[in-house]
């Protein structure tokens, strides 16, 4: 106990300490989101990405644009290294193991039996780099009766019974309007990772992590199947309103506007009822616990609701901030670029993005106070740091002049322009 803490008071008294991830190199073969998120958090904390792509076109990603820019790809690939090689070509192969033997991880996202097909199986690419960890990312996982099933986001939010409950009890169910399995997925992923190199620190040995889209959804919804058990019920879509706690849900202002409350603590149920005038609810028995509450949801939610339309989404905002309620605005984005708490905090950096004016994006996220993350770069073009790449990894002049006059490795390219 003495010499830990001994070790770590000197630690917090370094200056200048490099990013966390100093010193880890990670291989991303990924497509879109999942693997994207995982890499994105990695390379954020100072892990050297280096994004292997296909010559002429890309990771998909680069094909999500808004009036013609690759916002996404900018945004989730900054940070990283672009090389655009052929590796379903013999001699690509040949480059891409070399990174591979070379690197502390692998990301992938193919479909299951894909990486065994191309002759890359984990325990062949163990055997040669026994301290790798490789991350497959799929829709069902390497395992079970679906995994050779294709599994987009929208089928995981759709099966894991999120888009069940999510909406209004009286029209059909909702899929979120995000990529949200797949986000969530790119987190565990990351935890993953963090928690793989740690059990090599201990004993220099990788391993392969097998994160299905559905797992991490499933887990995100909480004790859903163990309530279904209890109490024989299946969780119904409610709007904004919750089965666990009252008054929660979205109110309208007079002036059209809308207001989120969440009164998920006896305390602030009370200070609530209090703020719309109405203390006598506070002993009322219909009321007066949160169980009550719940039981009585819509009758206590219509009360809220009949005082909130009566005001303007500023006056309550006021009334309430000032007795501290927790509520706060349905903010649209135009309320949220350049609003006083997004500059105070600094969630929006803009990243200078060549040729362009300055990009932004949400900073690193979440904040160290002796190794932070930083953003070094948004995402790259197509092939930006192919040939100083291979040089890094013991390619020579005359075996990188060739893989381009063979087409496997492509120059530097704008996307932007091409797709």
């Amino acid at each position: 106990m003495t010499s830990r803490r001994k070790r770590q008071e000197i630690n917090l008294t370094q200056t200048n300490a490099q990013p966390p991830l100093a010193g880890i190199t990670v291989i991303d073969l990924s497509r879109l989101v999942s693997g994207n998120i995982v890499t994105h958090i990695l390379a954020d904390f100072g892990a050297e990405v280096i994004k292997v792509e296909k010559p002429g076109r890309g990771d998909d990603l680069r094909n999500w644009k808004v009036e013609g820019v690759s916002t996404f790809w900018k945004t989730y690939c900054r940070n990283k290294k672009s090389i655009a090689l052929d590796f379903r070509h013999p001699d690509g192969m040949v480059v891409l193991k070399r990174l591979i033997n070379g690197a502390d991880v692998l990301v992938e996202n193919f479909r299951p039996g894909t990486l065994e097909k191309m002759g890359l199986a984990p325990d062949r690419l163990l055997e040669n780099n026994p301290g790798l960890v490789v991350v497959r990312i799929s829709g069902w996982g390497q395992t079970g009766i679906w995994r050779d099933r294709p599994g987009f986001g929208s089928l995981i939010e759709a099966m894991s019974g999120f888009a069940a409950m999510n909406g209004f009890e009286d029209r059909p169910p909702v899929l979120p309007p995000l990529a949200l399995a797949d986000m969530i997925a790119g987190q565990s992923g990351a935890t993953a990772v963090l928690m793989a190199l740690r059990a090599r620190d201990r004993d220099g040995t990788g391993q392969v992590v097998d994160l299905s889209l559905f797992e991490p959804m499933f887990a995100a919804l909480g004790p859903q199947i163990a309530n279904l058990r209890l109490s024989g019920r299946e969780p119904g879509r409610m709007g904004s309103l919750s089965e666990l706690s009252a008054p929660r849900n979205i109110y309208e202002t007079s002036d059209g506007g809308f207001v989120a409350l969440s009164a998920s603590t006896q305390a602030m149920a009370e200070r609530v009822f209090r703020a719309i005038g109405r203390p006598e609810l506070v002993d009322d028995p219909r009321f007066r616990t949160n169980s009550d509450r719940v039981r009585n949801l819509n009758d206590c939610d219509q009360i809220v609701a009949d005082f909130i339309r009566t005001r303007t989404r500023s006056d309550i905002m006021d009334l309430f901030s000032t007795a501290e309620v927790t509520i706060g605005i349905v903010a649209t984005y135009k309320d949220l670029d350049g609003h006083s708490y997004i500059t105070s905090r600094g969630v929006i950096e803009e990243v200078p993005d060549p040729g362009s004016t300055d990009f932004p994006m949400h900073a690193v996220s979440p904040r160290m106070s002796r190794t932070p993350g930083a953003i070094t770069h948004i995402g790259p073009s197509l092939g930006a740091d192919g040939p100083d790449l291979l040089k890094d990894f013991g390619c020579s002049a005359d075996e990188i002049a060739g893989l381009v006059q063979d087409g496997i490795l492509a120059l530097p390219t704008d996307l932007e322009e091409e797709v």
